[in-house]
């Protein structure tokens, strides 16, 4: 079992242990009987029986309240131990609506949220572009004013859920300055004329992923979130509520990886005794348990913080997502190699996870990126001392 001890530090009130006691109880008893075997109709699934049992009630924020933090990243960190999919299905759910959420009118949410939150409708966040990456105020996609309109050209790409959404937030040029003043969001149903999937991308771990393109596909006037020229705004700032819970994901990912590397090294004998008892084993699992609880450290702090009313939490979130990411990754290869030659053995919880987790030191700023805006943030905070 999963070291649960952490749950008795000061980041945490009652309704967050019970929420982790909660649905840890849950994930054992219901994401067993999941097939993955097809990786669209697994998320559907997975979209939906989150949606009954409650779980994506945590995704959106009731009106006047805003997200919790804490509850996010406490359900990715359990869902993501159990089942990455899962995790990734809860996720961009709170992504894919979080403008909706945060920025949304009154309209947008009573129309979408019901949906989103039930499980009754896939979500999508359409930032990415192909020539533009992490770049994100070198967006090229156009969102053109047409009367009671606004017509969209361009393309997105890397989009999570892409193809299987019924709903995507997705951002776009409306020129109003330069740069990063001149995008917009907007609120896109899937199936409109001139939206199209043109492409469906594989990677190393399954999951739905697509390029998109618009041509001359017109949308209400009333699709735009917020203002005009607020999409940067509106976009980093869901960005920094959700750049922890990918923290939190990988925490997740490493106390399964550190649980089955002390039940390999306990279980698994070398010359009459257990693993565990060579002194290079015990230092491997310490170096995983230093991993995990600094891991932890940081991602709770980013969340408690943007809870108790930080307007923004950029310098904590990008340490977070930064050292929590690059040291699942650590901790994970550790695991794989205390398994020996079943760690790389296809179907194995380990290999599984070093699939899994070399994802999340890439999307929602690689760790490069991460470093640049720690840099920056410390510099900055430097300056106002």
């Amino acid at each position: 079992m999963a070291d649960r001890s952490f749950l008795d530090w000061p980041f945490f009130d009652d309704r967050h242990r019970r929420l982790a006691q909660d649905l840890d109880e849950w994930s054992t008893h219901t994401l067993q009987g999941v097939d993955h075997g097809c990786t669209d109709s697994a998320c559907h699934i997975l979209v939906s029986k989150l949606g009954k049992a409650g779980w994506l009630d945590h995704t959106a924020a009731a009106d006047g309240e805003t997200l919790d933090v804490r509850s996010l990243c406490l359900t990715r960190e359990t869902l993501a131990r159990h089942d990455g999919l899962a995790d990734f299905a809860f996720a961009m759910q709170g992504l894919g609506t979080g403008a909706i959420s945060l920025f949304g009118s009154r309209a947008q949410k009573s129309e979408w949220l019901p949906l989103t939150r039930t499980g009754q409708a896939i979500a999508a966040f359409a930032l990415t572009e192909p020539g533009s990456g992490s770049d994100v105020a070198n967006n090229t996609m156009t969102a053109r004013r047409d009367g009671n309109h606004y017509v969209l050209n361009g393309e997105k790409t890397w989009i999570s859920n892409g193809g299987i959404a019924d709903v995507y937030t997705l951002f776009a040029r409306t020129g109003e300055a330069p740069g990063a003043k001149g995008m917009s969001a907007f609120v896109v149903p899937a199936g409109l004329r001139g939206f199209e999937v043109v492409e469906r991308l594989e990677t190393i771990a399954p999951h739905p992923l697509a390029t998109l393109r618009f041509t001359d596909c017109r949308i209400p006037a009333s699709s735009l979130i917020g203002t005009p020229g607020q999409g940067f705004k509106i976009a980093m700032s869901v960005l920094d509520v959700f750049r922890s819970t990918v923290a939190a994901a990988a925490l997740g990912f490493a106390r399964r990886a550190l649980d089955e590397a002390l039940a390999r090294v306990t279980s698994r004998h070398v010359q009459g005794a257990p693993l565990i008892d060579l002194q290079m084993v015990q230092g491997h699992i310490a170096d995983m348990a230093l991993d995990v609880d600094a891991s932890a450290l940081l991602t709770y702090r980013a969340a408690w913080a943007k809870d108790m009313g930080a307007p923004r939490v950029t310098r904590e979130a990008a340490m977070a997502k930064l050292f929590s990411t690059e040291a699942a990754q650590k901790v994970i290869d550790r695991a794989v190699q205390l398994h020996g030659g079943d760690g790389v053995r296809s179907g194995e919880t380990v290999e599984r996870l070093y699939r899994e987790i070399r994802a999340l030191r890439i999307y929602e700023g690689a760790s490069d990126v991460q470093r640049v805006v720690i840099a920056r943030q410390t510099q900055a905070n430097m300056g106002e001392a």
